[in-house]
């Protein structure tokens, strides 16, 4: 192979591997430049992001555009829509309780069906193709309060069962599921955002409530699942499962046989940032296995963990055939559930939320 050709592959498929933010509401110049020069992967849009319906299909058209016009590659385009206190999709999109209220409900399933049914059809209408949901930490005592709220129930049967119909309506419905935060982030005592929290759950309590929701959601065929920035001293002593080899391959891909996207949490928060710093903790997790490194605010921090990377991989510290799994694996999943074809209709979201030009 032509060594040129060859290095502007390899640079190709290193940005693929990273979904990145974007500062504000309308597409800025020197996100265009990052799309085009480094290939990203694709973008998580937060509530910065998000004014109205129409113009977020706007920009979600503008991003693809940018994209496939350079690479030929559309983006993941991706944001948290959990419902209750974590939905970046405010009014008229339609407002959900979160799960919590939704495990409470004596109709849990049918709430977890209607709520993923209309989220996977207003997400799609404007043009996203990834929801970073649903959260199947199973609720322990004394949990922190990051998480409060945000999961189903202390009974993983209940978290299992609800966490299943979410991932197959919102996958039906076109829109990829991620479960997060494997391998559960329940008994956290600190919140990761901050800090780098400990997990004291022994190998029997990991085994017996917090990985059994992980494993029905690998059965339903999760699109994706989200490793957490926790120690999990049972598992690895000392290591955050997200730059663990040890729970993201040998546990996850390969004894849990999930053959699927592993995506790392923002790797901006304090639990990596501040521990190991960026760009080397974006490097470790690629190392560990994770598929897609996830950098939602500093662009330059995102631009240097490319480079850092790319080095590694040019030196040989990281083998070729790494980079290889995960773009295959990328690949694979824009593939199936990324169809450029599909045209977002400006006229369809304004008719769909009552808008008037």
């Amino acid at each position: 192979m032509n060594p040129i050709f060859e290095l502007s592959e390899i640079s190709q498929k290193i940005g693929q591997l990273f979904i990145g933010g974007i500062p504000g509401p309308v597409l800025d110049e020197n996100s265009i430049n990052i799309i085009k020069d480094y290939h990203l992967g694709g973008i998580i849009l937060f509530s910065r992001n998000v004014t109205d319906p129409v113009q977020l299909a706007s920009l979600c058209k503008d991003l693809q555009r940018v994209s496939m016009e350079n690479s030929g590659l559309p983006l993941f385009l991706a944001i948290d829509q959990e419902g209750g206190r974590v939905a970046r999709l405010k009014e008229p999109f339609t407002q959900f309780p979160g799960n919590a209220a939704m495990g409470e409900n004596p109709n849990s399933e049918q709430g977890a069906l209607q709520f993923a049914r209309t989220t996977a059809r207003e997400m799609s209408l404007v043009g996203l193709n990834m929801n970073m949901a649903p959260v199947l930490d199973v609720a322990q005592p004394n949990m922190e309060p990051h998480l409060v709220g945000r999961c189903f129930s202390h009974e993983p049967l209940l978290v299992t069962r609800l966490g299943k119909i979410v991932i197959n309506t919102l996958q039906q419905g076109g829109i990829m599921a991620v479960a997060k935060h494997f391998p559960g982030l329940g008994n956290a005592d600190l919140d990761p955002h901050l800090q780098l929290p400990t997990i004291n759950a022994t190998y029997e309590e990991m085994e017996s409530i917090h990985l059994p929701p992980f494993a029905s959601a690998i059965e339903a065929n999760v699109s994706a699942v989200m490793s957490s920035h926790a120690i999990y001293p049972a598992l690895e002593p000392g290591m955050p499962a997200t730059l663990s080899r040890k729970i993201i391959t040998d546990l996850l891909r390969e004894r849990m046989q999930f053959d699927g996207l592993i995506i790392s949490d923002d790797l901006e928060m304090g639990a990596i940032a501040k521990e190991r710093g960026l760009p080397e903790g974006a490097a470790d997790a690629f190392e560990a296995g994770i598929d897609l490194l996830l950098i939602c605010s500093n662009q330059a921090h995102l631009l240097d963990s490319i480079e850092v990377i790319r080095d590694r991989l040019l030196k040989g510290d990281i083998p070729y055939e790494r980079l290889e799994s995960s773009s295959e694996r990328i690949a694979r999943y824009k593939r199936r559930f990324l169809h450029p074809s599909k045209r977002i209709s400006l006229k369809a979201v304004r008719e769909y939320f009552g808008i008037q030009v």
